[in-house]
């Protein structure tokens, strides 16, 4: 990031009153407007809204905080600059969904543009849409695109025009039984029912057997309706044991676009991604280069900008094929981060404001992954009781700590309240090293060195996992999940899939 410093303190200096500065890129003889972003309000809460203001911070940027009423003593509130309740008088999570009373909050604090983290509103197209008409500023992905790439109909037909293979499936959003029992006659089972319009495990069913396809999607489309408001599903073919892996991206708004390696997340539970590993172990290397070429195809195809992440399943035989794109910042961001030296929030923040790549100090040939990185989600999770969520306060709380691992979390103290209104995400802990043998050490020394009491945590489970020989050795054959016994044994849990 050195360059990019530099770039901007010499921009800062001679063009600070001017409103927009017009730069040319002779890679691709066109144009990109920059202007300058001053103020950042993050529409979002916890560990991802202190991950923004950091990068704020370090890039002299103002930075503003929204919190719900139940969150009022939460720490992103006090690690921002300033802070403005939202959704006063709505249920917890329908305050962070309050698009009209984000922007009004906005536009009441001179906010030049807004970042929607993950999760909450940040795969919503619609609010992409009423940010840029407001006339702030999105970090994010075009609107159009958004909206295209959370279709999973359009996003599928995007990645049949880019000659990138997908999983069989549905031509269209599936709303009734009938219709499900209608393509599961016709092509067979296993399938697995995914929400239409939303991810992250929610609204998400794998079916085996004919007598529970009905059941079994009217489950899921409840689930996802509850979720993202709407229960419509995709249906899809299962595959058998694949591995999870994802090429995260930077595109520009001139065109540009680099991949900047893979992750590897087939550690899961109830579809919910638990360990993550980059680059992806033991990938072969020609299977790595044509999934990262075609990942950046796509998102050329689509005229992708900002960050975002293209994901695929891979077979036992080395196939891989397309399953969605995830318009956003990803939780695991943090591994690719390590691998990289590239700061992925603030390459965001200066893509919006819009500089290039190449501006930027990043072409595909300077992108150099060095060693690997792991990323443990310590959740507020019991796993000798079915990993049933836990919340009250944090009596006694100590962090592993030492050279290679950081910490990303929100109410990881002694003190801290947790709430059980949303994702039980306490802390991201993230190790670096040479070789995955020596990340793995460093992980588990790291997380036997936590201490917390007063709720309980999935960290027995953590280390379990980490303690698997095959794991150890880089062996993810396939989206598999562990669970724990009363004695702390680690055993296979079940076959799972995105």
């Amino acid at each position: 990031m050195l360059f990019l410093n530099k770039t901007m303190k010499t921009l800062s200096k001679n063009h600070i009153f001017k409103k927009s500065l017009k730069i040319y890129n002779k890679n691709f003889r066109t144009y990109a407007e920059y202007k300058p972003i001053r103020s950042i309000l993050v529409a979002n809460r916890g560990e991802i809204a202190i991950r923004v203001f950091r990068a704020c911070t370090e890039l002299g940027i103002r930075s503003v905080a929204i919190y719900s009423e139940q969150d009022k003593m939460q720490m992103h509130r006090q690690k921002a600059d300033e802070s403005y309740m939202v959704g006063r008088g709505l249920p917890p999570v329908q305050a962070y969904l309050s698009i009209p009373e984000i922007i009004k909050i906005a536009k009441e604090n001179d906010i030049d543009a807004i970042h929607p983290g993950y999760g909450f509103l940040s795969e919503r197209a619609d609010f992409a849409q009423a940010v840029i008409d407001s006339g702030i500023r999105f970090i994010g992905p075009d609107p159009e695109v958004v909206r295209r790439m959370g279709d999973k109909v359009a996003a599928r037909e995007a990645a049949i025009a880019s000659n990138v293979q997908i999983v069989p499936g549905t031509d269209g959003p599936v709303t009734t039984s009938d219709e499900a029992m209608e393509f599961c006659s016709k092509h067979g089972l296993p399938v697995i029912f995914k929400a239409a319009y939303g991810g992250g495990g929610r609204g998400m069913r794998v079916v085996k057997k004919m007598q529970e396809v009905r059941e079994m999607f009217d489950r899921a489309s409840s689930e996802a309706k509850f979720a993202f408001g709407n229960g419509a599903m995709f249906i899809e073919k299962f595959i058998e044991r694949p591995r999870h892996i994802e090429v995260q991206l930077l595109g520009d708004k001139v065109g540009n676009v680099i991949h900047l390696y893979e992750r590897d997340c087939s550690v899961q539970r109830r579809h919910q991604k638990v360990v993550e590993i980059a680059p992806a172990p033991s990938l072969d290397t020609n299977i790595r280069k044509k999934m990262t070429e075609c990942a950046v195809k796509l998102a050329k195809h689509v005229k992708y900008s900002n960050a975002g992440t293209v994901e695929f399943l891979i077979d036992e035989e080395g196939n891989f094929y397309f399953i969605e794109v995830n318009a956003r910042l990803q939780v695991e961001h943090t591994v690719t981060e390590e691998i990289t030296g590239i700061d992925l929030v603030q390459s965001q923040i200066r893509i919006a404001e819009g500089l290039t790549l190449p501006e930027l100090g990043m072409t595909q040939d300077k992108i150099v992954p060095r060693g690997y990185a792991i990323q443990c989600r310590i959740t507020t999770e019991d796993p000798s009781k079915q990993f049933q969520p836990d919340s009250g306060r944090i009596e006694v709380f100590r962090s592993g700590e030492g050279m290679g691992i950081r910490l990303d979390g929100a109410s990881a103290y002694a003190g801290a309240t947790i709430s059980p209104y949303y994702d039980s995400l306490l802390v991201k802990v993230i190790a670096h090293a040479a070789d995955l043998p020596s990340c793995c050490s460093k992980m588990n020394r790291a997380l036997r060195e936590f201490r917390v009491r007063g709720v309980k945590t999935n960290i027995p489970f953590l280390l379990n996992v980490l303690e698997d020989q095959k794991f150890v050795n880089g062996i993810v054959e396939w989206l598999t999940c562990f669970s724990i016994n009363e004695n702390q044994e680690l055993r296979p849990l079940e076959q799972l899939v995105v």
